[in-house]
């Protein structure tokens, strides 16, 4: 599908502002001011900004703990996130969660899961409750290839297959699992199941193209809002930052130099730049222009987060679950 000026605009817009949120991260991340431990998606940016461009608000997504870009792309309030990662009660999920714990309910992204594969089986829950509910809406999981290794994952593909639901799961394949990479946890190239395609539609996407990633989900989103069940989308990408904590603190040896100069490349956000200024669909004052926007919208919620308070010993009781 050929997309409009304007949805390439914002396309590129949201990738740019999610990679300056992490690089202003990396950047400060050593001073020690964020207590909670982080996973950066640098590199990774297209898949949530390409799936989320077709969600309202009221649509459902689960996370991982590498979910700072699911959680912007959905809607997600920048204050809220960068407070959350100073443990202040201003942040979104009020200084209890840290980075791999966001929720923000009024924007339809119920909660990052810091266990691999966590957020599947609560994805295809809200899935099971949208049916339940005769609601048309669509819940969608975010996951990594490290996920993709556990028997959750293939429990509730089944399930969400058995009851037609609207669940879209999305594998974003970074190619490591911490330090392992993936061809030596999975026997083939292909992780999705081959399945009839109108019990499960499935397809396999360069996760760095955000153009393909927005016209994939378009297909899945418009199948589960038709009652036609869920859809599996591979999207194959790679993560240029360590797999926690700023750059400076990634292992060495576990990553050939080629291959992470291959995938800087491949960059996403550079890719679009260089396609949309090939096109004229962009002028170098329009980037830059988004650029300042995003820079001033950066410093300002940052400095908020500082300043925030933190929560009060008494108040720690609250936000629990118990019966």
């Amino acid at each position: 599908m050929k997309l409009s000026k304007s949805v390439q605009h914002r396309l590129f817009f949201e990738m740019m502002r999610i990679r300056q949120v992490q690089l202003k991260l990396d950047q400060h991340y050593l001073e020690d001011e964020m207590k909670t431990p982080i996973h950066l998606c640098i590199g990774q940016e297209a898949i949530p900004v390409g799936v989320c461009g077709h969600l309202t608000p009221k649509d459902y997504i689960s996370s991982n703990h590498r979910g700072h870009g699911h959680y912007l792309a959905k809607g997600g309030d920048l204050k809220g996130l960068f407070a959350e990662l100073f443990c202040r009660e201003h942040g979104c999920s009020k200084g209890r969660g840290g980075s791999m714990h966001l929720v923000d309910t009024a924007v339809g992204h119920y909660g990052s899961s810091s266990i691999v594969g966590g957020g599947i089986p609560i994805a295809t829950g809200m899935g099971l409750a949208i049916k339940m509910q005769n609601q048309n809406l669509v819940s969608v999981a975010f996951f990594g290839d490290g996920a993709a290794d556990e028997g959750v994952f293939y429990e509730s593909l089944n399930f969400a297959i058995l009851k037609k639901l609207p669940v879209i799961f999305i594998l974003e394949n970074n190619q490591y699992s911490i330090c392992s990479h993936v061809s030596r946890r999975q026997a083939s190239q292909n992780i999705f199941h081959k399945m009839p395609p109108e019990l499960l539609w499935t397809c396999k996407i360069d996760g760095n193209d955000v153009v393909k990633v927005y016209n994939a989900a378009r297909r899945a989103v418009t199948r589960a809002r038709s009652g036609l069940g869920p859809s599996f989308i591979e999207c194959e990408t790679y993560r240029l930052g360590g797999h926690a904590g700023c750059a400076a603190q990634d292992a060495k040896g576990y990553r050939p130099a080629e291959e992470v100069k291959l995938w800087e490349e491949r960059c996403p956000i550079r890719t679009l730049k260089e396609y949309l200024l090939a096109q004229g669909s962009i002028t170098p004052g329009k980037i830059s222009e988004m650029e300042e926007g995003i820079n001033q919208e950066i410093e300002e919620a940052f400095e908020y987060a500082r300043q925030s308070p933190l929560p009060v010993a008494e108040d720690l009781h609250l936000y629990l679950f118990c019966e």
